[in-house]
């Protein structure tokens, strides 16, 4: 796929913040050494985390676009590109704090244990997951998709990358005193410039797997496909924004 697009993904950067911060919230005190915010994208939560850990704060990603952003926000003493998969620090975390970036990888079994390991003692890992995926506004992606054009997509996504609270509950309490719940957001999307609200919130990150392997005539016509199932699952209100619920998963461990 092509970089990451700043603007796009900034295009809702309130309601992208706020589950950050309910995450944050969450967070007692830590040990020393650094705080890692791992899937960093554009530094939207930065100034939070350096406000409440100030001069700790280091940024990973693999996104150089988003570094950049990441980067002109001044909170971050060091940002690093790299695959989030296999990252490796060179002192250990007190906390590893990730933000909507790991329903992005597969393998959560092996994943989060290994996220573990890595924290110095008495350290926390700190995720929030989008979980949306079995509505309307993931759904119809892979719908559509797989519809429109088939066998093109032997790499899609996967239809639950993101598993319930209790399978993740079990997989790590083993490991760390956990905690995990889900926040159902009813989020109030304004009009859109062009296309169906909600598209115009999932199309800089939940479509852009979809649209990678189309051309532009293809990704046109998929897209048009897209916003009139959207008018049908997401209303239009009277003022032309819609209502959109979005389900996300947390999760707070302490080694």
């Amino acid at each position: 796929m092509s970089d990451w697009s700043p603007a796009s993904y900034a295009r809702h950067a309130g309601l992208r913040l706020r589950p950050a911060l309910d995450l944050l919230a969450q967070v007692d005190e830590i040990p020393a050494g650094p705080v890692v915010d791992l899937g960093c994208g554009n530094g939207g939560v930065g100034p939070a985390l350096a406000a409440r850990f100030p001069g700790r704060i280091e940024g990973v990603d693999a996104s150089p676009a988003m570094l950049n952003e990441a980067k002109a926000t001044g909170c971050y003493r060091a940002l690093s590109c790299a695959d989030i998969a296999g990252w490796q620090p060179e002192i250990a975390p007190a906390l590893i704090f990730s933000n909507a970036a790991l329903h992005w990888l597969g393998e959560h079994e092996t994943l989060l244990p290994r996220l573990l390991g890595l924290l110095a003692p008495g350290g926390v890992l700190a995720v929030q997951m989008p979980r949306n995926h079995g509505q309307p506004s993931h759904r119809l992606l892979r719908e559509i998709a797989l519809a429109m054009f088939p066998g093109r997509f032997g790499t899609a996504p996967p239809e639950a990358p993101v598993g319930t609270p209790a399978e993740y509950w079990r997989l790590l309490a083993p490991r760390a005193a956990v905690s995990v719940w889900e926040t159902d957001y009813l989020q109030h999307l304004g009009p859109a410039a062009q296309g169906h609200p909600v598209r115009g919130f999932t199309e800089s990150a939940a479509m852009r797997p979809w649209l990678a392997p189309l051309s532009p005539d293809e990704a046109t016509a998929f897209t048009a496909a897209y916003d009139a199932a959207l008018a049908a699952a997401y209303p239009l209100l009277p003022t032309g924004g819609a209502l959109f619920p979005f389900r996300r998963l947390f999760l707070v461990a302490r080694i």
